[in-house]
């Protein structure tokens, strides 16, 4: 049996992720989004959702840039606390001990730290209601040397511990139960 529920946003759980932006160390800042995913794969596109009110909304609406930064457990303290915090009020590059780096094409600084970060130049913002969504096309992927196989050159995400959103909780990834198309492989 099942309850009638209101309509709202239990589609869970997802990636709990640092968006770094800014173009210059003075307006540098970081925030945490778990409003964000894949929009196409060729060409590479994706979305982050942010509240107008934000102080990253205003960065990212003049520059057009921002950059996914992919959490691990390492980073869950960091990550939590710059989506609590204000950049308006602190450095969060300072305060998290975070290394602002460079990256191949966006102005917006890397979060060295993190395994995985996806440069990222906004296209089109759509004006939603709580939130605008940031549509945007993936134009660099840096990734940490040691997380790549050196036989398949696949990105091994599962190896950095990577965290997730669930309302309102953070949770580390389990046990890989299956790969995709596993339901129609030929058993051997």
């Amino acid at each position: 049996m099942k309850r009638a529920f209101k309509p709202g946003t239990l589609i869970y759980p997802l990636p709990a992720l640092m968006v770094s932006c800014g173009n210059s160390p003075e307006n540098y800042n970081i925030i945490t989004v778990a409003w964000t995913g894949t929009i196409c794969s060729d060409p590479p596109m994706c979305y982050i959702s942010v509240r107008k009110e934000r102080h990253s909304y205003p960065i990212i609406k003049e520059t057009g840039e921002f950059v996914l930064n992919l959490t691990t457990e390492e980073l869950a303290l960091a990550t939590d606390w710059c989506g609590v915090k204000s950049g308006r009020e602190v450095n969060k590059f300072k305060q998290m001990h975070l290394t602002p780096e460079k990256g191949q094409v966006v102005q917006a600084p890397l979060i060295a730290e993190s395994p995985l970060n996806i440069e990222c130049k906004v296209f089109e913002i759509k004006e939603l209601g709580s939130h605008d969504m940031f549509l945007a096309e993936v134009v660099a992927v840096n990734a940490e040397e040691k997380l790549i196989d050196a036989t398949t050159g696949v990105f091994q995400l599962n190896h950095a511990h990577p965290i997730a959103y669930s309302h309102g909780k953070y949770y580390k990834l389990g046990e890989k139960i299956g790969s995709f198309g596993f339901s129609v492989k030929k058993r051997k």
